[in-house]
């Protein structure tokens, strides 16, 4: 893709900038890029660690010279919090399929659900979810497992440095997790509730943190949007005076 020439105010962003933005429900990591590419001019705009629709928070955008650094925070130690719902199933893992395979968990022990967590905590295998991006014969994993073709993935060592229940309310459990790139929290969430015999599905998720970036430092679209209003007015005020 050729860059187009920018003016003057946009030309940080051509050179390089990290831009943190709190992805909002039901966007693509891809949406936001495309907002970040329309807003900038900046034909060259990456993201370093892709979100689930269903999922919010923090993504990082790289533009300009900067997408090279994409891998480098991709790599970095990630945060979520978000809920577990426990005592059915779905085959995404969380509500883009229907729940099914429900039990009553109204009286389900707490002391076994705050026990549970143990078993997921250091290096473990993960098996990723067959509805997932990642490339199964050439082709994303999902194309195939939404046309009813059975899938199956490779296990992968990840790494869990913590998993911590942050409230009960059952059939829902809200929940906080620290851990490396690569991890599926859906597929953590699943394994979670058959290690428990009850069956899970993921609520909400939210990423909180990647490395030492913040979801309070964040930005949503909308903000950026004026933020870059804001720029481009000011630089044609500076030009016109």
């Amino acid at each position: 893709m050729k860059q187009k020439p920018l003016p003057a105010s946009m030309q940080p962003f051509l050179d390089g900038k990290v831009i943190l933005i709190d992805k909002p429900y039901k966007w693509t990591s891809f949406d936001v890029v495309k907002k970040i590419r329309i807003l900038t001019g900046v034909s060259k705009v990456g993201h370093a660690g892709t979100l689930d629709p269903l999922a919010t928070g923090l993504l990082i955008i790289c533009t300009g010279s900067f997408t090279k650094k994409i891998s480098l925070y991709m790599n970095m130690e990630k945060e979520y919090t978000g809920s577990i719902i426990l005592g059915a199933s779905t085959k995404t893992y969380d509500l883009e399929s229907a729940p099914e395979n429900f039990i009553d968990v109204t009286d389900f022990s707490k002391e076994k659900i705050y026990a549970a967590t143990a078993n997921f905590i250091g290096e473990v295998e993960q098996t990723p979810p067959a509805h997932s991006a990642i490339k199964k014969d050439g082709k994303p994993a999902y194309l195939m497992a939404r046309k009813g073709k059975e899938i199956i993935l490779e296990p992968r060592k990840i790494y869990i440095s913590s998993f911590e229940i942050m409230e009960i309310n059952l059939p829902e459990i809200k929940f906080k997790v620290v851990c490396s790139t690569g991890t599926y929290i859906r597929s953590l969430v699943n394994d979670f509730g058959k290690n428990l015999q009850t069956g899970a599905y993921l609520g909400s998720l939210r990423r909180t943190r990647i490395g030492n970036f913040k979801i309070d430092d964040a930005l949503t679209p909308e903000k950026f949007q004026t933020e870059i209003e804001a720029i481009k007015l000011k630089s044609e005020g500076q030009t016109n005076s």
